[in-house]
């Protein structure tokens, strides 16, 4: 039986890439036209290094997997990879005709 979550349930909830790896906890999630948008991520302080020291990023709900006791988001959607040193602001995850960014705040 699929059991259906709350928005207010989510924020909070501990978020972890698909790798297993904690990359921080949800502070918000992005609406349009009553459906989930993009969510507000705060990133973990052993995560914010890869970030160039950001504090958070917004992901686009189409890179996650996952919305239950945590919430998983495709490593793919991370702005940056190890060994990467720089940062730009926006990161442009355009997939075949629609606009995604991962913004970093």
């Amino acid at each position: 039986m699929l059991k259906i979550k709350k928005i207010s349930e989510t924020i909070g909830r501990k978020v972890y890439t698909d790798t297993g790896d904690y990359f921080g906890e949800v502070e918000e999630a992005n609406l349009i036209e009553n459906k989930v948008d993009s969510w507000r991520i705060r990133i973990a302080s052993s995560m914010g290094s890869f970030l160039g020291g950001a504090r958070g990023v917004i992901i686009p709900h189409q890179f996650v997997k996952a919305v239950g006791d945590v919430i998983v988001v495709s490593r793919a959607s991370l702005p940056l990879e190890e060994g990467e040193e720089t940062v730009e602001e926006t990161v442009d995850l355009s997939d075949k005709g629609r606009d995604a960014e991962v913004t970093v705040l």
